[in-house]
């Protein structure tokens, strides 16, 4: 591909966007040298790549760690504290990376945003990574951490009763992952929502997306959608489970959700057919498209209009959802 493909609906990426692929690229690149990195090397070189693009931004008036007990051990916490405001709802952020790379130090600036914006309290969940830890190990991790907040919530300042979850990329997958899980369980009414930025639903892109999207020019190439789900996934029943192929879920009963829907990704049509079916199930949803968009864009939020206006637009919604009735 070249820097003239345009997107679906005839958009070029938006400036500000192409910088940021560009910079971040070309920075990998320069780490990685010749060799195929292992995913150690990999994780280390991203920490590098990204420590620029998460500083700056909202201060917060405490930034605490905490550890939360799960199935699989005990779990880190990063936990966002933006105001003096008492008993504020929470958001459990679970970062992206294809289950495989970043942290919670990556999306450090994401979270803050999100927490200063919406004046919500962010919990970051520094989830076990792949192909070391395999699916279902981060997706229980989570739902464990999210049912821990929710009991003991109220000594971080947060009311359990407004908590969401949310996540971008296979962050946004391991989000509907949790919440299938709580409203299977009986425990649905744990969560009051979902923020879900350019969230993989499901493991293969379409050949549209894939022709139009799927090169580096776009940031996250189909050749690395399925080296992440091949990380992932250790069989064909994990692979087809609608815990981690969310498309295929029954997703009736789900919270009201958010979709960031970036037009030039390669997982975009995944987002507008999951929002499809959420509201074909009855689920309140906004789903928002950023024309000129990519995938990863909200981390260009230092230089970027656009990922300043989507990352607005969701905490707008988070204030709205965590604070009706």
């Amino acid at each position: 591909m070249s820097d003239s493909v345009t997107s679906l609906h005839g958009e070029d990426l938006d400036p500000a966007i192409r910088r940021f692929i560009q910079t971040t690229g070309a920075e990998f690149r320069r780490h990685a040298g010749d060799g195929a990195p292992s995913p150690v090397e990999i994780r280390r070189i991203c920490e590098l790549v990204r420590a620029p693009w998460r500083q700056g931004g909202p201060a917060m008036r405490r930034t605490t760690e905490v550890f939360a007990p799960t199935r699989h051990g005990e779990v880190r916490l990063r936990v966002y504290d933006p105001s003096e405001t008492a008993g504020k709802p929470a958001l459990v952020y679970l970062h992206g990376g294809g289950w495989t790379m970043f942290s919670l130090d990556t999306h450090d600036r994401l979270m803050r945003e999100y927490a200063a914006r919406a004046d919500v309290v962010v919990v970051g969940v520094d989830y076990a990574l792949s192909p070391e830890a395999k699916f279902p190990v981060a997706l229980e991790q989570s739902i464990d951490a999210v049912r821990w907040l929710a009991k003991a919530g109220r000594e971080l300042g947060v009311d359990p009763g407004r908590i969401a979850i949310g996540g971008d990329s296979a962050g946004g997958n391991l989000s509907v992952g949790v919440a299938l899980v709580l409203r299977d369980e009986g425990d649905g009414d744990l969560l009051k929502g979902m923020l879900l930025n350019y969230t993989a639903f499901d493991d293969v892109c379409s050949e549209a997306d894939h022709a139009r999207f799927g090169g580096p020019e776009y940031m996250l190439t189909s050749d690395e959608v399925e080296y992440f789900w091949n990380n992932y996934v250790a069989s064909a029943d994990d692979r087809n489970s609608p815990l981690a192929r969310s498309i295929t879920a029954d997703v009736r009963g789900l919270p009201p959700a958010f979709l960031t829907i970036p037009e030039c990704d390669v997982l975009s049509s995944q987002s507008y057919a999951m929002s499809d079916r959420l509201r074909a199930a009855g689920v309140p949803v906004r789903a928002e498209v950023y024309r000129g968009a990519s995938h990863s864009f909200l981390e260009a939020v230092s230089i970027s209009e656009l990922a300043d206006r989507a990352l607005q637009d969701g905490s707008e919604w988070l204030r709205q959802t965590l604070n009706a009735g």
